[in-house]
This record gives C-alpha cells, sequence and structure tokens, in this order.
C-alpha cells in the first residue's frame, strides 16, 4: 500500500543532530548529544527521515530554502551518490541564510528562473516515486514558527505529474537557454 501522509508545522523545537549524524555516517557509533531541546519525534524530524529514504534521487522545486537541517540532509544525500536537483527562485536564493550556495559548493546542481514573477512551488520527489508538497518553504521561521503542511504520497497518479513538472522546469531553467540583454 502507497504511503500517505501528513505534516503539520509549526514543529515544535528538537534536536535532530543525532539523526543527522547517523545518516551522514551509517553504522558509527552513536554520540549522544546533551544539548536541552528534546529529542523526540517531530515534523521536522519526519520530514528529514523521509528525504534521508533517497537512494538514487531526490529532485527538490523549492520558492525558499534556508533550513540549516534541511541544507545538511540535502548534502548527506549528495554526498552518498544520490542525484540531487534543485530548482528555485532566482530572488529568493541570495537571500542572507540561503543554503543554496552552501549547496552549490558541495557541486549540488541548482537552477532558477531568469523571468519576473516567482518561481513558487514547494515540492520535492523521492527517488521518482515519493512526492512531498505543500505549503512548507524550506525555512526555520516556516518549520517553527508558521501553521504549514506537507502531503506525502506514493501514488504515481500524484507523483507523475510532479516529476513532468520538474522536468520540464528543469530544462527551462537550464543555463544555455538563458537570454542576456
Amino acid at each position: 500500500r502507497p504511503l500517505r501522509e501528513v505534516l503539520l508545522f509549526p514543529s515544535p523545537p528538537s534536536c535532530t543532530e543525532a539523526l543527522l549524524a547517523e545518516a551522514a555516517e551509517p553504522g558509527a557509533a552513536a554520540r549522544p548529544c546533551h544539548c536541552p531541546l528534546p529529542h523526540g519525534d517531530c515534523p521536522l524530524s519526519r520530514l528529514l527521515r523521509l528525504l534521508l529514504a533517497a537512494r538514487r534521487s531526490l529532485d527538490i522545486c523549492l520558492f525558499a530554502f534556508s533550513c540549516p537541517q534541511l541544507g545538511h540532509a540535502v548534502r548527506i544525500l549528495h554526498r552518498r551518490g544520490v542525484r540531487v536537483r534543485v530548482v528555485t527562485d532566482a530572488q529568493y536564493m541570495g537571500l542572507c541564510g540561503s543554503q543554496i550556495g552552501i549547496l552549490r559548493q558541495d557541486g549540488i546542481q541548482v537552477r532558477h528562473d531568469q523571468e519576473s514573477g516567482y518561481m513558487h512551488h514547494k515540492f520535492a520527489v523521492v527517488d521518482g516515486r515519493m512526492l512531498l508538497t505543500g505549503s512548507l518553504n524550506w525555512t526555520t521561521q516556516a518549520i517553527q514558527t508558521n501553521r504549514e503542511n506537507v502531503l506525502v504520497t506514493e501514488d504515481a497518479e500524484y507523483v507523475k505529474p510532479f516529476l513532468d513538472e520538474f522536468e520540464k522546469i528543469w530544462e527551462e531553467y537550464n543555463p544555455v537557454n538563458y537570454t542576456f540583454f
């Protein structure tokens, strides 16, 4: 039966260090975190686990991306050999705190719009079979403060249109197609 899940935000503050450390070094001895934050499950940790389940590919289409924990998870996947591609909005990728520059420095492919209007999508596709979509921008503010949602599904009839949209935008935002005035 395909996965169907809803994550509702804001997410209560919680420590994700152990989760990310284990993902970065599977099988390594667990290093306990002694920070004062709770260490239980929450919407952010669930979102991280869903992303870290990627084995082959992660396609991300986001308006804003500044959450360090999600940025770390994406970089971990890239280092594991998962093909990561990111499409984002040109105006928002350069804002203070954006993860986009860090992702690019790590060699992750990033493309952005060149036209007026926002690239306002908010979705990710894991391994071409799991869709995460909703109102959530991947920002600390959205995760900790805003009323947001993420729908997770493996229903192919919903995943396919998002995959098709990603591929369409990916090609449209190919830098070889840019025009300069």
